[in-house]
């Protein structure tokens, strides 16, 4: 019985993560198939179970075969316990959308982390979104030089939700490239508060695959002398990227010159991710 509730739990969450629109808070939406695949399996195998309890004999030599093991009650608990414990956090811990609290906690640096996220492989990122991980040389860099030819453009560089990580990603790979460009995007400020300044970012959450290699990604905007904005304020930036020598990081960066600034509301959506 405890078999078929988990089961039964595994696919109602699944359908209450893609009703709800929440999914997108835990993986890249460009793998929501994966979501839908797992759903319809733990429907199946939830039926499957729900079969074998009403076979009662096929059940009993079912339970003797596959739990022998597990012969006292806190054992079977422990086991029920560990596989609830997903629908147990998916239903009744709440999502947030992450602001620049998330940044000031972590700390801010570049080009990754130093703290790992639980996989050594993973880190949390910062600026620059990096996917050459998940790629060998070769491959990588015949990605990011056919990407270089999709924006090998003129006029007005117009970062969108569908495109932020991957032109992001070009920016910091190929700076040169950039300079002097026109470029349109939006996202939330994030104020670096440095010994002598203060310097302001325009910033996205991005998820890549999944929230383990979440960070978050943008560039360095200077704003209008008049312009003064607290964190989390959500903008609409069009400017011109430049480069300078960046103090705090040691390193050159490019940023934004911004000629516009409009306010604007906070997307229903918060998250841009990276699409293969």
């Amino acid at each position: 019985m405890f078999r078929l509730l988990i089961l039964a739990g595994y696919f109602e969450l699944m359908a209450y993560l893609q009703i709800s629109g929440k999914l997108d808070q835990y993986i890249n939406v460009h793998y929501q198939y994966l979501a839908i695949l797992s759903m319809i399996l733990a429907f199946v195998l939830a039926v499957v179970q729900l079969i074998l309890i009403m076979r009662n004999k096929e059940t009993e030599a079912h339970d003797d075969e596959h739990e022998h093991h597990l012969t006292k009650w806190y054992q079977k608990a422990s086991a029920y316990l560990l596989l609830a414990l997903p629908i147990i956090v998916g239903l009744f811990f709440p999502t947030i959308s992450l602001d620049t609290t998330i940044v000031e906690a972590k700390g801010f640096n570049f080009p990754i982390s130093k703290e790992s996220v639980g996989d050594p492989d993973i880190q949390t990122q910062y600026l620059k979104p990096d996917t050459s991980i998940y790629f060998n040389e070769s491959d990588y860099k015949e990605q990011m030089d056919t990407l270089m030819k999709k924006y090998d453009q003129q006029g007005t560089l117009k970062i969108t939700e569908e495109n932020y990580l991957e032109v992001m990603e070009l920016i910091y790979n190929y700076p040169s490239a950039f300079i002097g460009r026109k470029v349109a995007y939006d996202g939330f400020i994030y104020n670096a508060k440095n010994e002598q300044s203060t310097d302001s970012f325009v910033f996205r959450f991005g998820i890549i695959h999944c929230v383990a290699d979440s960070g978050v990604f943008g560039l360095r905007t200077r704003l209008p002398e008049a312009e003064k904005l607290s964190n989390d304020t959500w903008v609409h930036i069009e400017g011109e990227i430049q480069s300078d020598y960046y103090q705090p990081f040691k390193r050159t960066l490019p940023f934004v010159e911004a000629k516009t600034v409009k306010t604007i509301s906070a997307p229903q959506n918060q998250y841009v991710y990276r699409s293969f």
